[in-house]
C-alpha cells in the first residue's frame, strides 16, 4: 500500500509544470491622451443572461470582460418569529469565489463583502415594491466569480440583482442601471478596470432608474472635487440609458 495516498481525492500527476502566463504591458497614460483600447466615455461590452439558475425564483449572470457575477433571488417568503411589518425586507448577500481575485481569498466573509452588499442594497432597494409584500423576505445571493475592481462589482452586481428580481416576477418600480466613472488626471473615464482605478484620484458609482429619471444611489470614494463629481454623475447618467436598453432586451429575449 502506497504511503501518503488518499483514496478520497483525485491525485495529480507525479510530475507537473506550472502554467506560464505572459505579462501584459503596463499601460502608461498621459494628460490629453485617451486610455488604451477604449475611449474615455466607452464602457466594456456587457453580456447579460437572465434565468440561468433553475432552483432559484429568479437569476441572472453578467459578464463585463474581467468582471463576472452570478445572482440568484429566492422569495418572497414569509418571515417567521418576527413582528408584523407592513413592508417586506430585502436581504443582499455577497460572496467572492476563492479564485475571483489575483490573491486567493479565504472563504470567510470580510468587510469588503459587506461594503459591496450594502452598496448594492442601497442601489436596488428603492426600486422594489416592498409595500405590496407585508411580512415577507426576499433574499438576493450574489457570487463574484471574477473581480476587476470593487466599483465594477458594485455596478455589475446592481445590474444583475435588478435583472434577477424582474426575472423572479417581483414587482418593481423600474429597472436599475448602474455605471462607474473615475477621475484620471484631467479626464473622466467610464467603467474603469482595476488598474485604471489605481491611477485615479477618485471613483463614483451611480445607480438609477432611467425610465423614471430617478437616481437610487451614489457611491463615491477617493479625493474628488465638486466639478469631478458632477462630471462623473453626468457621464454615468447618460450611459445608464444605454445599459437600461441592454437589460430590457435581455429580459425580453429570455421571455
Amino acid at each position: 500500500m502506497q504511503s501518503g495516498f488518499d483514496r478520497r481525492r483525485i491525485n495529480g500527476p507525479e510530475e507537473s509544470n506550472p502554467p506560464i502566463f505572459e505579462d501584459e504591458e503596463t499601460p502608461t497614460w498621459n494628460v490629453g491622451i485617451p486610455r488604451r483600447n477604449r475611449a474615455s466615455f466607452d464602457i466594456r461590452p456587457i453580456f447579460l443572461q437572465p434565468g440561468l439558475t433553475n432552483q432559484a425564483t429568479g437569476s441572472a449572470y453578467i459578464e463585463t470582460q474581467n468582471t463576472k457575477i452570478a445572482c440568484a433571488v429566492f422569495g418572497p417568503r414569509q418571515a417567521k418569529n418576527v413582528a408584523f411589518n407592513e413592508k417586506g425586507r430585502l436581504n443582499v448577500d455577497v460572496k467572492f469565489a476563492p479564485f475571483s481575485c489575483d490573491r486567493r481569498r479565504a472563504p470567510m466573509r470580510d468587510a469588503e463583502d459587506r461594503s459591496i452588499a450594502m452598496a448594492i442594497h442601497q442601489a436596488i432597494g428603492p426600486s422594489v415594491r416592498l409595500d405590496v409584500l407585508p411580512k415577507s423576505i426576499i433574499d438576493i445571493f450574489i457570487t463574484i466569480v471574477e473581480s476587476d475592481g470593487i466599483e465594477g462589482c458594485v455596478a455589475a452586481g446592481s445590474i444583475a440583482a435588478s435583472t434577477a428580481l424582474t426575472d423572479a416576477g417581483i414587482e418593481v418600480f423600474g429597472l436599475v442601471a448602474s455605471c462607474s466613472a473615475a477621475a484620471v488626471r484631467e479626464d473622466i473615464w467610464l467603467d474603469p478596470s482595476l488598474r485604471e482605478s489605481q491611477e485615479s484620484r477618485g471613483i463614483l458609482v451611480l445607480s438609477c432608474m432611467p425610465a423614471l429619471s430617478t437616481v437610487t444611489s451614489i457611491w463615491q470614494t477617493g479625493n474628488m472635487s465638486t466639478g469631478d463629481v458632477l462630471a462623473c454623475m453626468d457621464a454615468c447618467n447618460s450611459r445608464c440609458t444605454d445599459i437600461h436598453s441592454v437589460i430590457a432586451q435581455a429580459l425580453l429575449e429570455s421571455t
